[in-house]
């Protein structure tokens, strides 16, 4: 056993190693009318530049984490770290909408091999349940307070640079991230059973992203049936097909009984619907402070600071809470809060917003994080050192399949809410084109086309976004609610003793 001071080291360095990952999930959601004007890029096309990064990451996270149980966690984290790296500075040049979607895949490649070995790592080095609660509360606070953090740093830089400044910010914390996970990080000899195969891998691969594309795309109007029923069936055939072949492999590459813990499978549903949650919120959130109240991106992120330190606080509190009263109740309460919380910001008013609407991004930002660290001590606690990296990438899997799915599902209810919403003056609707009432930042560009005589649209499209806001954070609100009862019957038998003595 390594001593505590090298153990904390070692949390250091996953941390950080964690952060730029978390934080490129969310910082693009402030960029969003920079991206837009600059590059010229449709709603559809920004919708796919923020969401292609966890809907890849959705597909790869599995089989990198079995991966990394044969080839070891240390080598695929320093791996990734070096794609990320690379990813960063072409995601910062990318000259058009499209080339930077596909920076943006690079970066999940990078992203998928850093997640799943980070876990992993925390899990290996920290046998002591206490202690392993507390240091998971810690990477918690990284995923919480990065994703919260985002926003806020990402107005930070568009204040003063361009748009690729969101990604160049990666590069210093990779090259200080890098050699300090080489020197502290040690060598473990793997002891992973089962194969891996490049055709199993990309089966499965093939068989998410196919799956979860269909979903995202049968959100979405005027995309067409026929490819989104292709897609699923394409999708579904492909993952059943892997599944039965790792139910019948005496050593599979996935083993399939984790699922059978009702904490690993409950811990990734409370990772999806948190994560997505979150990831829908912020988006609609950031463009009702921009266009609707009329803040700078710098505004806007410092608007929600509050989110940011209360999430950072949530992790250690999680680890503290869960060790001393119970992963159940901790879980149960969290999420209560967390759907009061966006409730209460569904019906508040952000041009006035008060002391009120402060203490319920406080209150958000303090419940999402500790939900999204339960679920990391459920899943962590509950899988064999040994499985860590498959445990870790189903923790991720859960997270990133939720930012994308979330963006999406909340996007499109924004969308087709602010279209129902808007009242587009009469004397405008004939010189209007098309597409100027299917997102407010469509609108917005319309009326900048037509100087003073926009002014009525603008008007228009701000009142119809703050009533599709509202919709969103209610919404949010019901999801999470649901997912309260979920994990309150789910969990009702789960005792925290026999989790830590079964993953041993």
């Amino acid at each position: 056993m390594s001593s505590p001071r090298h153990r904390w080291l070692v949390l250091l360095a996953v941390m950080l190693a964690f952060l730029p990952v978390v934080i490129d999930m969310t910082i693009l959601h402030i960029a969003v009318p920079s991206l837009t004007l600059a590059l010229g890029a449709s709603g559809t096309e920004i919708l796919w530049i923020i969401d292609i990064y966890p809907l890849m990451m959705a597909g790869l996270l599995v089989p990198m984490g079995t991966l990394a149980d044969r080839v070891g966690h240390r080598r695929m984290l320093l791996t990734g770290l070096l794609v990320f790296l690379v990813a960063s500075v072409a995601a910062a040049f990318a000259p058009n909408a499209a080339m930077l979607i596909g920076a943006r895949v690079a970066l999940a490649f990078g992203a998928s091999m850093i997640m799943p070995n980070v876990l992993a790592i925390i899990r290996q080095t920290f046998d002591d349940p206490k202690e392993r609660a507390m240091a998971l509360g810690l990477w918690g606070t990284v995923g919480s307070a990065g994703a919260a953090l985002g926003p806020l740093a990402g107005g930070a830089l568009l204040e003063h640079f361009w748009w690729g400044s969101v990604f160049l910010i990666n590069v210093p914390v990779m090259l200080v991230v890098w050699p300090l996970a080489f020197f502290t990080i040690p060598r473990r000899e793997t002891s992973a059973q089962g194969s891996w195969t490049i055709g199993q891998a990309l089966v499965l691969i093939a068989g998410l992203i196919a799956t979860v594309y269909a979903i995202k795309s049968g959100f979405k109007a005027g995309n067409s049936p026929v490819v989104t029923a292709a897609s699923l069936m394409a999708g579904i055939g492909l993952l059943v097909w892997f599944v039965r072949q790792q139910l019948r492999a005496v050593s599979p590459m996935l083993d399939l009984t984790l699922f059978s813990r009702p904490a690993i499978s409950m811990g990734m549903v409370m990772a999806l619907v948190v994560s997505g949650s979150l990831a829908g919120v912020e988006l609609t959130v950031a463009q009702e402070l921009q266009f609707v109240v009329g803040y700078t991106p710098l505004q806007a992120g410092l608007f929600m600071l509050p989110l940011v330190i209360a999430s950072g606080i949530g992790g250690p509190l999680a680890g503290f809470a869960v060790g001393h009263a119970g992963l159940r109740l901790v879980a149960v309460a969290s999420l209560s809060i967390a759907a009061l919380s966006l409730a209460g910001l569904g019906l508040s008013d952000f041009h006035n917003p008060g002391l009120g609407v402060v203490a319920l991004m406080v209150a958000l930002g303090l419940a999402l994080s500790i939900g999204l660290t339960a679920s990391s001590i459920a899943i962590m606690s509950s899988a064999p050192a040994d499985k860590a990296g498959v445990a870790g990438s189903l923790e991720g899997t859960g997270y990133e399949l939720g930012a994308g799915l979330g963006i999406t599902f909340f996007g499109v209810l924004l969308a087709s809410s602010y279209s129902g919403a808007l009242r587009i003056p009469a004397e405008l609707a004939q010189t209007l084109p098309e597409n100027a009432a299917h997102s407010i930042g469509e609108t917005m560009f319309a009326a900048e086309q037509l100087g003073q005589a926009g002014a009525p649209l603008v008007e228009a499209a701000r009142l119809a976004f703050s009533d599709a806001h509202g919709v969103v954070l209610l919404s949010a609100a019901g999801l999470i609610g649901l997912l309260t009862v979920g994990v309150f019957v789910a969990l009702r038998h789960y005792r925290d003793d026999e989790a830590a003595a079964g993953a041993h």
